[in-house]
């Protein structure tokens, strides 16, 4: 296709309006985010943390491939340099067995995009026929540069369709998915092509890294925590559903997961057979989300113990609202004064014991409770499950 530069004095419009773009604001960066991963055809991605995180990476690596090359050659073609990131969207969109409908996210980001790039060019010039120009060039590079960047990822999209086809891991991530849908799979060949017993008891994970500097090789080393007769499916690059014949012991567990800093772990609860293989892997899914939703620093959590604070915070928003009418000013209390109300409650508000798992004298503990009450909007002794609770959420926001 042939492309026509615009004037110079446009093209210094758009060096100077793509400086701006390749530092963009924090709000710009949250309103595309938020549109991108709201499309209709984006539930699933939305849903995954990991998915989701590689695509809000490659959307700061698309922003900033456009203004690059446009500080370095104005108004020409921008050549389609696919980033890691968006490489790394595409296989794992096709392991979850999505289609190329994925990819209108690229089309909604390009609405947002002209919608942010429009507010910055009435800030460059007040000539309208500069202004003209200008945003006839730029809407037809921004468009071209998305055409051409769909496509890319399309053709590669095909290509790992073609090579996850072939082999073992096809096979089984295949027969999993059978399973988990409730399709009717017989119990002796699923066995067979999974090399895996589905009778018995079952405890599911989900094993994931949301550091893209990770060694990926960790996360099937956290598989290999959970004993010989485990079953790992990769769900993405970054992602391995796993299953353990038998219980995990999530004290063992937390202490080897040490040896691996960038890896994280949701565990489901055990369950027996065919049933509880599909039950503990969605309530393992479940704690993932949870922890991606609430951004929590815990390397890993169990179902059981976020159960309760998983379906507080379904709405972020009312979850919030509800922490902080219900602890008011010990939201932000000091940890001392936290410890000391969550242990209290934890020990059935007995303070003597209280005191004793926090190492502490008893007067010390009381006088702490004293200075909670002050803080709280209503008197511990007549809202305590609401405290507790409202603590728990603020345990595994990472406070």
């Amino acid at each position: 296709m042939a492309w026509e530069l615009p004037s110079k004095p446009v093209r210094e419009l758009i060096r100077r309006g793509a400086e701006i773009v390749l530092n963009p604001a924090p709000s710009w960066l949250a309103e595309l985010d938020e549109a991108v991963l709201a499309g209709s055809n984006m539930q699933a991605i939305a849903a995954d943390p990991v998915l989701a995180a590689g695509t809000r990476r490659t959307n700061r690596a698309n922003l900033a491939t456009w203004a690059a090359a446009n500080i370095n050659d104005p108004g020409a073609r921008v050549p389609v340099i696919l980033s890691e990131a968006a490489l790394a969207v595409a296989r794992d969109l096709v392991r979850r067995g999505l289609n190329e409908s994925a990819l209108d996210a690229y089309r909604i980001g390009q609405g947002v995009s002209l919608r942010l790039w429009t507010r910055i060019t009435f800030t460059l010039t007040d000539d309208p026929a500069e202004l003209r120009e200008l945003l006839d060039v730029s809407c037809r590079s921004i468009s071209t540069f998305v055409d051409d960047t769909v496509a890319a990822i399309s053709a590669r999209m095909q290509a790992e369709r073609a090579d996850l086809t072939r082999g073992s891991h096809a096979e089984r991530r295949e027969t999993v998915l059978l399973l988990l849908d409730g399709a009717p799979i017989g119990r002796a060949r699923a066995e067979a092509r999974l090399g895996y017993p589905l009778t018995g008891t079952h405890t599911a994970a989900v094993a994931w890294s949301d550091d893209p500097d990770s060694d990926l090789g960790d996360l099937d080393r956290a598989a290999d925590l959970l004993g010989a007769t485990t079953l790992s499916v990769t769900a993405s690059a970054a992602t391995r559903w796993l299953w353990l014949h038998g219980r995990a012991d999530p004290v063992q567990l937390r202490s080897a997961l040490g040896a691996l800093p960038t890896v994280r772990l949701a565990l489901g609860p055990a369950g027996t057979d065919l049933d509880g293989f599909r039950r503990s892997h969605l309530h393992a899914l479940t704690t993932q989300r949870m922890l991606a939703r609430l951004a929590s620093p815990q390397q890993m959590a169990t179902h059981d113990e976020v159960e309760l604070v998983s379906l507080i915070t379904d709405d972020p928003q009312r979850a919030d609202d509800f922490v902080k009418r219900t602890l008011g000013r010990l939201e932000t209390a000091p940890p001392e004064i936290v410890d000391a109300v969550r242990v209290f409650i934890a020990s059935q508000c007995n303070a003597s014991r209280a005191a004793e798992s926090l190492f502490t004298h008893r007067n010390t503990l009381l006088r702490r409770l004293q200075r909670a009450d002050e803080l709280l909007p209503r008197p511990l002794a007549t809202d305590s499950v609401h405290v507790a609770v409202a603590l728990e959420v603020l345990h595994w926001r990472g406070r």
